[in-house]
């Protein structure tokens, strides 16, 4: 398992390498071959990890020395155990799957480009899954930082287009908000334990080390470099206009990848936030959870952009992760994180389907009946809607259920909101679903002509995330149910610390019948709004949820533009006027003075003769002027 566990990220290397290199060279066909090859081949050896882990069978392969310095001594070294193994399976398959559709959705560009857009997604799952393997901070912040790169890489991949450059910018600064924070952590890591490395930090007698001061700093430190990778508030609003690169881009972001970099943070670092003196980041972690959850679940309840809802959507699930985490049930955020990759992804496919039978549009509200004309990312995306929405026997039926349940022992009030953001959940999730396939159809004549099911490049994936978005809820049925055995708790039992929740069968059957209840409700709501579409103006309230509550104005007027003007006064006093005018100051000085000196040398030999009797005049005045002294 040593070389198994090198080869499956130096695959999708090796495939960026090759694609990044010979880009101008290569064909489409060859292109897609290299690149969905290298995925597909490092599926199939995560998937023997995977039964490896399953067996026993856990690892730490070192491979040579990274970092030694003075006391710093850090190995590459990959850890195979049951979280990094599970993470595997979802990145490298659902990677796969979004590498196969995209063959279809990006066949129009240009075989350079094409090419240079399949580098990037290598390089992407090569990221991430270096995050998750490394067996150590610093090689999961290397991972870290790739996808981070990456993100900026692909949603500016139309560079051309400079909203959509802005928006990769975007990503890139607010992620490293969150980056500063998560390497200030670790120096202080390292400057407590002398060790950055998973197996020795998480040992009880290292971490009696850490004074309830130093738990506090380093936790809340890490829960900031997890809010910029997994979009919390205030770091969340570079999420939505990751929308700015293609289609399969946004559904490897926000299903597989990017998003979930910060959540596995957390939870690979459960020890630390278990321990004695984390009560307080915890209780943080939850209401800022909380509140990303209900927040942006409000705005996508209003957004016309297809992406956009989805978008507001994923940042609401993170939420919901956050307070699974933040309420001690590490179990369940890892849970909902492997059912959401399934049923987002199918989601974000299935929007990339319907804007490519549309002829590029998203607003939903030009779209309507386009069920008649694709049945079958009808058929799956009503499915990944059913999962998201919470309904049983779906996946995000489970491991939404999980998080409420943990919600409800830790905190009721907790409990009330995020119940009521599931609620808005189903509402926004089904008036997309019905606004976009049911109904008359709202487009154009020469949209109408042009609709059509996707190719089967773009279905097959659907129909695959589709059966996993169906079944994948099922690896970690409740105890209610399962009579008290949890597959998944079970499997992640020797990584993983969940904290205690005591509740009897009968409570825990009456939340599950509450909240299907409530969902099943706002689907009708949602149905009966939304049947007959008809354009009307919003109300006060619709207009702060259409506009996003103004955050990202509030932003601009009282951050970004404050740090523009400082610029500006800075380049044009400080730099222009002070550095620049000293610095051309003292040679344009030099150069007056050398131009008047040089009149000295005219060649005129009476104009010596007379500096000659100039001077010893001076001698002569000088001598004098000693002598009467």
């Amino acid at each position: 398992m040593h070389t198994v566990l090198a080869l499956i990220p130096l695959l999708p290397l090796i495939g960026f390498l090759t694609l990044g290199l010979l880009r101008n060279s290569l064909s489409k066909g060859l292109s897609s071959v290299i690149a969905c090859g290298t995925i597909l081949v490092s599926f199939a050896l995560s998937i023997y990890v995977f039964t490896q882990v399953q067996q026993g069978h856990t690892l730490v392969a070192s491979y040579f020395p990274f970092i030694n310095v003075a006391t710093l001594h850090i190995n590459f070294a990959f850890q195979a155990d049951a979280l990094s193994a599970l993470f595997l399976l979802i990145i490298t398959g659902v990677g796969f799957l979004i590498h196969v559709y995209s063959t279809s959705y990006m066949h129009e560009e240009k075989a350079p480009h094409y090419a240079r857009y399949f580098a990037y997604l290598n390089l992407f799952i090569f990221s991430m899954l270096l995050l998750v393997l490394g067996a150590n901070y610093i090689i999961l912040f290397i991972g870290w930082e790739g996808v981070g790169l990456c993100s900026y890489l692909l949603i500016g991949y139309w560079y051309s287009n400079e909203a959509y450059t802005i928006a990769a910018k975007k990503a890139f600064v607010m992620n490293r908000i969150g980056d500063l924070a998560f390497l200030i952590a670790l120096f202080w890591i390292f400057s407590r334990t002398g060790t950055l490395t998973f197996t020795e930090l998480f040992q009880v007698n290292l971490l009696s080390q850490l004074s309830n001061a130093d738990v506090l700093g380093i936790t809340l430190l890490l829960f900031a470099g997890a809010t910029g990778k997994s979009a919390q508030i205030p770091l969340f609003t570079w999420l939505p206009d990751a929308m700015a690169g293609p289609t399969p881009v946004s559904a490897l972001i926000h299903a597989a990848t990017m998003v979930t970099a910060g959540i596995y943070m957390v939870v690979r670092s459960n020890a630390l936030f278990t321990h004695a003196g984390a009560h307080l980041p915890n209780e943080i972690i939850t209401y800022i959870g909380l509140a990303t959850a209900v927040l942006a679940a409000s705005i996508a309840v209003k957004q016309n952009d297809i992406k956009k809802v989805l978008a507001y959507s994923t940042v609401s699930q993170l939420g919901f992760m956050f307070i699974a985490l933040g309420t001690g049930a590490y179990t369940a955020a890892v849970f909902h994180v492997m059912t959401h990759a399934f049923f987002k992804a199918l989601l974000f496919l299935g929007s990339g389907s319907v804007i490519h039978a549309m002829g590029g549009e998203q607003d939903i509200t030009k779209m309507g009946g386009l069920g008649s004309k694709m049945k079958v990312t009808q058929f799956t995306f009503l499915i990944g809607c059913i999962a998201i929405a919470g309904i049983p026997p779906l996946s995000g039926f489970f491991s939404k259920d999980a998080i409420l349940l943990s919600a409800f022992v830790h905190n009721k009030f907790v409990y009330g909101v995020a119940l009521f953001t599931a609620i808005i959940t189903a509402y926004y999730i089904f008036r997309l679903y019905f606004l976009t396939f049911k109904g008359s159809f709202r487009g154009t004549e020469k949209q109408a002509h042009h609709l059509h099911e996707s190719p089967i490049a773009i279905t097959v994936p659907l129909v695959i995330l589709a059966a996993l978005a169906a079944i994948a809820g099922f690896a970690g049925v409740p105890a209610a149910i399962a009579q008290g055995y949890n597959s998944l708790a079970t499997f992640l039992q020797p990584i993983v610390i969940d904290a205690a929740h005591e509740v009897s069968h009968a409570t825990e059957y009456t939340l599950m019948a509450i909240a299907t209840v409530l969902v099943l409700a706002a689907i009708g709501m949602a149905y009966a709004v939304n049947k007959n579409y008809k354009e009307k103006t919003n109300n006060s309230l619709g207009n702060l949820l259409a506009n996003k509550w103004y955050i990202d104005e509030l932003y601009q007027s009282t951050i970004v533009t404050p740090i523009q003007q400082l610029g500006k006064l800075g380049n044009n006093y400080i730099e222009k006027l002070g550095i620049d005018g000293t610095v051309n100051g003292v040679g344009k000085g030099i150069q007056a003075a050398s131009r008047q000196l040089r009149l000295l040398q005219s060649g005129q030999v009476g104009v010596y003769v007379l500096c000659m009797v100039l001077g010893l005049i001076f001698c002569v005045l000088m001598g004098l002027y000693k002598f009467v002294l």
